[in-house]
């Protein structure tokens, strides 16, 4: 498989190309969408790691900045719209699947886009590899699963409860109870859209779809549970920030939820990020509001 070179000619139309890339885990061959779109420097968008989540989350996003990017958003292993192979999902296998991306499917792009738990995931990267990742751009940076949110506490619990649901009969059961259409739209509206009817119709069926997917139920529940945080505590989100070479752009909506926005905000006191809040927005304000958010990535990427 190629990669995706930057350097694309000033008269490439801007038409979506979407398409399906092959990664190997654990004996198992993985299949996940890609979208890619645009004209100019590339920038690797990466969707938020949650139930309802793919890559089309980032395509209103895309669609802003095609006039001056190449932008790729690509699905996470175990999520996505495609069939998923019953994985014992882990943290070590999205840091895998990350390099992967920087090295061989998007290598060294100028900016990379992270929402949600993704952000942890490139910040460990970039961390380590900035000169793989391009500049960081965070939007609603989590680090904490839903479960231990609620909590404000991990669990062994938690560990039980995402492996439960690899049994056959008993897991589809448990994944049902927890993660269906009245869920789906309680968690929307309490934390993740700010227009209460914005999750509906065509957007509802699509998501939907997202969750009853074959095989949906192991990584959706591994991040409910917190199995799949990126970061154990807050204090190594904080330092994974600060050991950035240059400073990172973090975007988040005045109506975050309350616990999130305290996380998010806790990097104010880190030189090296850019807290940025919008007037409105939750969790997934790219999707929502993507004028504002492709307005103010413009911006920070015209600025060294």
């Amino acid at each position: 498989m190629h990669g995706i070179s930057a350097d694309e000619s000033e008269d490439r139309k801007l038409t979506k190309m979407d398409t399906n890339i092959e990664w190997n885990w654990e004996g198992k061959t993985i299949r996940l969408g890609m979208t890619r779109v645009g004209t100019g420097p590339l920038i690797l968008l990466l969707p938020a790691l949650s139930s309802i989540s793919t890559r089309r989350e980032m395509r209103p996003l895309q669609d802003r900045l095609a006039n001056s990017f190449v932008t790729v958003a690509v699905d996470w292993p175990g999520f996505g719209d495609l069939p998923r192979p019953p994985v014992d999902w882990r943290p070590e296998t999205y840091r895998a699947f990350l390099r992967h991306l920087l090295r061989d499917v998007c290598p060294s792009p100028h900016a990379t886009i992270a929402a949600g738990h993704a952000a942890g995931y490139l910040l460990a990267q970039a961390a380590a590899q900035a000169d793989r990742t391009g500049r960081c751009i965070l939007i609603a940076p989590t680090w904490r699963g839903p479960l231990p949110t609620m909590l404000g506490r991990r669990s062994r619990a938690f560990t039980a409860l995402a492996h439960a649901v690899d049994v056959p009969g008993l897991g589809p059961l448990l994944y049902r109870i927890n993660v269906n259409r009245p869920v789906v739209g309680m968690m929307a509206r309490g934390h993740v859209y700010d227009d209460p009817a914005w999750l509906s119709g065509a957007r509802l069926a699509d998501k939907l779809a997202v969750i009853g997917a074959a095989g949906a139920r192991h990584a959706s529940f591994r991040f409910v549970t917190g199995e799949l945080d990126p970061m154990l505590d807050q204090t190594e989100f904080l330092a994974a920030v600060a050991l950035l070479k240059e400073p990172a752009l973090v975007l988040y909506g005045a109506n975050t939820p309350p616990k999130s926005k305290a996380e998010i905000e806790s990097l104010a006191a880190l030189s090296n990020a850019t807290l940025i809040c919008l007037p409105k927005g939750k969790l997934s304000i790219h999707e929502e509001y993507p004028d504002r958010v492709a307005d103010v990535v413009r911006g920070f990427l015209a600025t060294r």
